[in-house]
This record gives C-alpha cells, structure tokens and sequence, in this order.
C-alpha cells in the first residue's frame, strides 16, 4: 500500500479547503456593509423647487408627496403641502390648486402661512376677472375669499393689497349688474331693468357710475308711464351730480 501517495493527496485537499475559507471569510467580512442613505426632507423640497423652475409640475409634486409620506418629524409637510398648491397655480390648473389650498388650511389652520394659503385662493378668483360682462363670479368669489382672509387673519400681511382688490371686485360685480339691467332696459323688461338698478344702488351705494344707473333707473320708470318715481329719480340726479352728462339728460327727460 502507498502511504505516501494518500498523504499527499490529504495534504492538498486541506490546503484546498484552506484556500477556501480565507477566500469566503475575506469575501464576506472585508465587504464593507452598504450604508442607506438618510432622507433630507430640506434637500428634497430644494429640488422640488428646481423641478417647478424647470416647469416639471408632476415630477416637482412626487417628490413633494414623498417629503409628506416620508419626513417622520412632520416639520416640512406643511411646506410641502402648500408648494403642492402653488404647483398646481403655476400650472394654470386653478380648480386644483385652489383644493390644495384648502386642504392646507384644514390641516394646519394655525400655521404661519396660512394667511397666504387664504390669499392664494382668493388671487386664484381675481385673478379669473376679465371684464365686468363675464368676470362677474370670478369677482364674486374672490370678494368672499378676500373677505374671508380679513376675518380669520385680521392681521395679514396683505391688508393694502386686500382692500385695493375688493373694491375692484365691488365695482366689477356692481358693472355686471348695470350690464344685466342696460340689457332689460333695451327688451324693455322695464320692471326687470328696475330690480337690478334698485339693487345695485342698494347694495354698492359707491358705485363710480351711480348717475348713469340713476338715469337709466328714471327712464325705466318713465318707460312705465310712472312719471311722478321717474321725476323723482330725475331730480335726485340733477342734485347729486349736477355736472355730470346723465344729469343734463335727466334735464332733458324732465
């Protein structure tokens, strides 16, 4: 029997198994363990900020809704929640954006910017009017948001912008209504025309066209053949803007 020969083979199959182990334990235990990266919430709504500049709406508001999901603090949500807003504004899609406002102003009502969440959508409605025959509702929604930024945050930083726009929007709702009334007046609905002249005096008593709406208001009576209430309309004219146009007219009617 060759003894020898045995050893020597025994002898290379340890080395072998030798060879091996070092292999695996160095192969195992010198990789370093792959470190997970934290998340930066404030990195984060940096790029979203990048992605709005660069007009990339949908990809901006993904990485916003990760910043909501994945920030545990709940710190950066609320900003991320109204630059999910502003998002939607800049991409001219109001309805929306005016619905994240909202959402906002439910969730954190006593945050720091909500007066500029309530701004916002009031801007989102003024910014909707284009003229007195079609940008009526638009005024009429943004003189209750405006209103309504006025009653919960009294001390807004907006105040002189606020007042400057609703009195725009108070003279933008009270010219669609002489708008409607011109257009009674001249199917001579003549009792239609009156409501809404009637109305309009009633309710924007500093309305800047007030003499062409009384003179319109005395015609419409007088069209109606109640000559004493046209009379009066008339001469209430003539007092309060005697040298206006319409008050020479309301001479001429007399």
């Amino acid at each position: 029997m060759n003894f020898s020969g045995k050893s020597k083979n025994n002898t290379l199959f340890a080395f072998f198994i030798f060879c091996l182990t070092a292999f695996l334990i160095t192969s195992c235990g010198g990789k370093k363990p792959v470190k997970e990266e934290v998340f930066d919430p404030e990195k984060q709504l940096l790029l979203a900020d990048k992605q709005v500049r660069d007009q990339e709406y949908e990809e901006a508001r993904k990485t916003l809704l990760e910043v909501k999901n994945r920030e545990t603090s709940k710190k950066f949500a609320p900003m991320a929640q109204l630059k999910i807003a502003d998002s939607y504004i800049k991409d001219n899609d109001i309805d929306l954006g005016v619905e994240e406002y909202r959402k906002f102003l439910e969730l954190y009502p006593d945050n720091q910017n909500a007066p500029y969440a309530q701004y916002q959508i009031a801007m989102a409605y003024f910014a909707q009017i284009e003229a007195a025959d079609r940008g009526s509702g638009a005024a009429q929604k943004a003189l209750h948001e405006f209103r309504r930024l006025k009653e919960l945050y009294p001390r807004n930083p907006y105040r002189e912008a606020v007042e400057l726009r609703i009195e725009k929007c108070r003279n933008i709702i009270a010219e669609g209504e002489f708008i409607v009334a011109q257009f009674y007046h001249k199917k001579e609905s003549y009792f239609a025309a009156i409501q809404r002249i009637e109305g309009l005096l009633k309710k924007f008593p500093d309305y800047k066209e007030t003499d062409e709406a009384l003179l319109l208001l005395g015609k419409s009576y007088k069209a109606l053949k109640n000559t004493a209430k046209a009379k009066e309309i008339f001469q209430k004219l003539i007092e309060t803007y005697p040298k206006s146009k319409s008050a020479a007219e309301a001479k001429k009617q007399l």
